[in-house]
């Protein structure tokens, strides 16, 4: 219940809020990028306006305006706004605001909106205790994650909820929410200005993240005393690289991003860039990802894309899987960049894939094939009835024409050799070794 001293509480909370709390938009209008979740024609903006919201889940990376769209919601409804912590929110609690949402709804016809930031925090048990509170619409569920919902929500919550997701931020876009703050009474009130490479280096340093981007605004601007409006105090480069040396990109070593870098590392290297394959290597390293893991895929791809098109590949692999179990980072990285390279630069063949995968095929498919008898082992009675087993190195080119396949398979059925690299150069050295015998 507010009382008279709730204003001047609020006041003292904004007075030392961050930068990027005070900056929230307050209606939609205000809210930064976003146009496919939030703008004209859309079913959020619509059901917000029309204050006819249904649960929702908000999923997107950080510092894309979950938790503002979730404010501007509270701001634009009629209906009462709570807010329950997943990070230390219990069951008792969720239980506590879905009986308080009931006796609303019964009592006064109020209808509740539950705002729960990083939803899939909760466990299992957590977001069961939300079901039947929205399914029969006790509260409307407005959830926020920055992790897929389709791996880490309930599935039964997933399907009454409504799924949007959010983008990172453009650069325009960023440049646009710093912009603001610089010039809004409630961020600097044009007490700094901000010079026009000072604005590049933020952006750049935000990757999409609005909220890093405000940050680093308001360390830098913290590192001098502010002007007024009428002499505005600037904000250079240097004071923006100095607040914020390094860029934390996002990177998650479990969840989606996890997934979607290593697969652009292996299909760079896969593609003969080592530019690309570089690159992703550094977003690996610098999110701290377990080096073992980046070079035990490089040691599948030496076999799956290289192959014996360089047959060496495979021990540049396995070198640099004993580098990082042996050295570890920061010295490590050195060795995975030069196999990554090494693996980037290599002809390419799936030829050995492609072999074994066909072969298994057949072996769980196909019917049960016996072994010629002259190849059978000759350790037991009855070998003298196993017919003549050709010696290959009784021959002068060290091979012979002799049937090594069962019945119903021909030569060249599994392994289709590739064209490049060693694999090429022995497989037309065996044919004309063969020829000659």
């Amino acid at each position: 219940m507010d009382t008279l001293f709730t204003a001047m509480e609020n006041d003292r909370k904004r007075d030392v809020a961050p930068l990027a709390v005070r900056m929230r938009p307050r209606t939609l209008d205000e809210v930064v990028g976003q146009a496919e979740a939030v703008g004209e024609g859309s079913w959020l903006r619509a059901a917000i306006e029309n204050d006819a919201l249904s649960s929702v889940i908000l999923f997107g990376p950080a510092g894309t305006g979950k938790t503002s769209l979730a404010h501007v919601i509270a701001e634009s409804t009629r209906a009462t706004f709570v807010e329950v912590s997943a990070i230390g929110g219990t069951v008792s609690d969720l239980r506590r605001e879905i009986d308080a949402a009931e006796k609303r709804l019964v009592m006064g016809g109020l209808r509740t909106i539950l705002f729960v930031d990083e939803i899939h925090r909760f466990n299992r048990s957590q977001q069961d205790a939300l079901l039947h509170a929205v399914e029969d619409r006790l509260v409307v569920l407005v959830g926020a994650t920055t992790e897929n919902p389709f791996f880490e929500v309930n599935s039964a919550l997933i399907s009454r909820s409504r799924i949007v997701e959010l983008h990172s931020l453009a650069d325009d876009e960023i440049a646009e929410l710093v912009g603001r703050a610089v010039a809004d009474d409630r961020g600097l009130a044009g007490c700094y200005a901000l010079e026009d490479e000072a604005t590049s280096a933020i952006v750049t340093l935000a990757g999409g993240d609005g909220r890093g981007a405000l940050t680093t605004l308001e360390l830098a601007a913290g590192m001098v005393a502010p002007g007024t409006r009428e002499a505005p105090v600037a904000i250079t480069e240097a004071m923006v690289r100095a607040a914020t040396p390094h860029r934390a990109l996002p990177y998650d070593k479990n969840k989606d991003m996890h997934y979607d870098i290593i697969s652009a590392f292996i299909k760079s290297m896969r593609g003969s860039d080592p530019d690309a394959a570089v690159y992703w290597l550094a977003r690996m390293i610098d999110g701290g990802e377990d080096p073992k893991f980046i070079a035990r895929r490089m040691y599948i791809a030496a076999s799956e894309d290289i192959g014996n098109a360089d047959p060496q590949a495979l021990l540049v692999a396995e070198a640099a899987f004993r580098a990082a179990e042996v050295i570890g980072y920061p010295e490590c990285r050195i060795n995975l960049a030069q196999a990554a390279i090494y693996l980037a630069l290599a002809p390419k063949s799936n030829s050995a894939e492609a072999a074994i995968d066909a072969a298994l095929r057949e072996v769980r498919n196909g019917p049960v094939r016996k072994v010629p008898d002259y190849l059978r082992d000759r350790h037991r009675p009855g070998l003298e009835n196993y017919g003549e087993y050709k010696y290959p190195h009784s021959y002068p080119a060290g091979w012979v024409d002799q049937r090594y396949l069962p019945e119903g398979l021909e030569r060249g059925c599994f392994y289709q050799p590739g064209e490049r690299g060693w694999e090429a150069y022995r497989t037309d050295a065996a044919a004309r070794d063969r020829q000659g015998s």
